[in-house]
């Protein structure tokens, strides 16, 4: 079962969305507070599902309104993805992918993951 593992990073706390197999699919920014950090969580299990992919990789692709998944290519070469809510705010990225095929595949997991994740927190 996919999990939302909480821990604390600097001064505030953050999360990381693990499917099953215990990879992390997923980062959240750092909250400052426990009721933001709990919104995003929110926030990820409701837009994630539903979410469409604006994939930003190949020319002249289809702008989607928010929520979405925006696919990208970092300053390194590698494919990313980023979640956005409603309101424009990145609240889930991703790790780099070695090809826009396996970064498309981590948007499946976390749309096929996100709703059913349960809370872990990390000491």
């Amino acid at each position: 079962m996919a999990t939302f593992e909480v821990k604390k990073s600097g001064d505030g706390e953050m999360f990381n969305l693990k499917a099953g197999n215990g990879e992390v699919i997923g980062t959240s920014e750092v909250y400052n507070s426990r009721a933001s950090l709990e919104n995003g969580i929110a926030s990820v299990k409701k837009n994630a599902p539903e979410a469409p992919i604006e994939n930003q990789t190949v020319e002249n692709f289809e702008k989607k309104t928010c929520p979405k998944f925006e696919v990208f290519t970092d300053k390194a070469g590698k494919a990313r993805f980023r979640l956005k809510a409603r309101n424009g705010e990145i609240i889930l990225a991703s790790q780099g992918y070695a090809s826009n095929q396996s970064c498309l595949a981590g948007i499946e997991s976390v749309k096929k993951n996100a709703a059913e994740a349960t809370i872990t927190e990390i000491a």
